[in-house]
């Protein structure tokens, strides 16, 4: 009887908790069906964020637990950071983002329109109309008259002037740019030693960087003068016979490189002098205790660690020398018998003075080819040695 007791007891006990088990399991079914999973990295709160969670804490609208401390920390960072907390982007914080993107956006291009404008004035329309000139024979004023296709590019090709001014061109750069920047290498070496004074040295040898290529070339113009000039008069008390540096053709190319040299020397100065200032102490210390000095450690520390200014140097001062104009023409004017007629002085030649704008616009294109694949090639092949820390 007792068993019966007992049993039915337990009979009915037992359905009724099966049931309640029943029921508890379809509503956590239920539930974990209803809400989408977390789709990202939630905030780490020590609870499972699917299973039991601590006091004070309730499930987010996505079904996944945090801890409140956690979510205000995650509100106050911002909502987009929110969002990327709660694993997801709702509609609101994409449409919140895009709009303050929008702004920031039209706030830059509102500082770059001023700049934009002028690039496009003077750089980007002239540049396209040299190019389409270019395919175009003109009269003196101008004008359009006839479609010459490559015919100009093929008449500059084989003409022997342009020969002489590409040659011209490249001897004038290989005369300025090397010497230049050696000349400006040691010169910074001297000035960044550490002596009382050594700011006013500094100044002088930088001043001519406010000098202008025009005033420089006068005072050029006058220093090379055969009877008045400073360089004929020192090499007359030497012994020597001053040579008529502008008229002859063996001087000409030389006085002109000379006076380019002297004039990019201020910046070929301040820009060595920052490099060899950016090198640390501690390696030519560590080089001493090594033995090494004067020469060995020039060559071995301080060139390879100014070399990225080297190449700087080298390619600002290759392209500024191919289109030099200044000094030329108020020099020598391209002579003597054309010694002296750069490229871009034969532009001006045969633009402004032979009224010949197609035939100009295609010497500024190859100019333009010149000078771009010359850049190529010295990021190509000469930045392989340069040492970036």
């Amino acid at each position: 009887m007792n068993r019966m007791t007992s049993g039915s007891r337990h009979s009915s006990v037992h359905p009724r908790r099966s049931s309640s088990l029943q029921r508890r399991s379809s509503s956590r079914s239920v539930s974990s069906t209803s809400a989408p999973p977390l789709t990202g990295p939630c905030i780490d709160t020590g609870h499972d964020a699917l299973g039991g969670r601590a006091p004070g804490t309730a499930p987010d609208a996505h079904g996944s637990v945090f801890d409140p401390r956690a979510r205000d920390l995650a509100r106050r960072a911002g909502p987009d950071a929110f969002a990327q907390r709660l694993g997801r982007y709702d509609a609101a914080h994409v449409t919140r983002w895009t709009v303050r993107d929008v702004r920031s956006l039209g706030v830059g291009l509102a500082y770059l329109l001023p700049s934009f404008v002028l690039f496009a004035v003077f750089v980007f329309i002239p540049l396209g109309r040299t190019f389409y000139l270019s395919f175009y024979n003109t009269r003196a004023t101008g004008a359009i008259t006839t479609f010459a296709g490559l015919d100009q590019y093929v008449e500059l090709l084989t003409s022997a002037t342009f020969r002489t001014g590409l040659v011209a061109t490249v001897l004038f750069a290989v005369y300025t740019v090397p010497v230049g920047i050696a000349l400006g290498l040691v010169l910074a070496t001297l000035l960044n030693q550490r002596l009382r004074g050594i700011n006013v040295f500094r100044t002088m040898m930088a001043s001519t960087i406010a000098i202008s290529a025009a005033v420089g070339a006068l005072l050029w113009l006058l220093l090379f003068n055969p009877s008045l000039g400073l360089l004929n008069y020192v090499l007359s008390r030497l012994g020597v016979p001053g040579p008529d540096w502008l008229i002859q053709p063996n001087t000409a190319i030389l006085a002109v490189a000379i006076t380019t040299v002297w004039l990019t020397l201020g910046t070929n100065i301040i820009v060595m002098l920052a490099g060899l200032q950016g090198v640390p102490e501690e390696i030519y210390e560590a080089a001493r205790l090594d033995g090494a000095k004067g020469f060995r450690m020039f060559s071995r520390i301080t060139v390879p660690m100014v070399s990225p200014s080297l190449f700087f140097l080298f390619v600002v001062d290759t392209i500024a020398v191919l289109q030099a104009f200044t000094q030329i023409h108020l020099l020598t004017r391209g002579g003597p018998v054309d010694t002296t007629r750069a490229l871009v002085y034969g532009i001006y030649l045969d633009a402004f003075q032979n009224f010949q704008f197609g035939y100009a616009s295609a010497q500024s294109v190859i100019l333009f080819l010149l000078v771009l694949a010359l850049t190529l090639l010295q990021f190509r092949f000469v930045e392989r040695r340069v040492h970036y820390q």
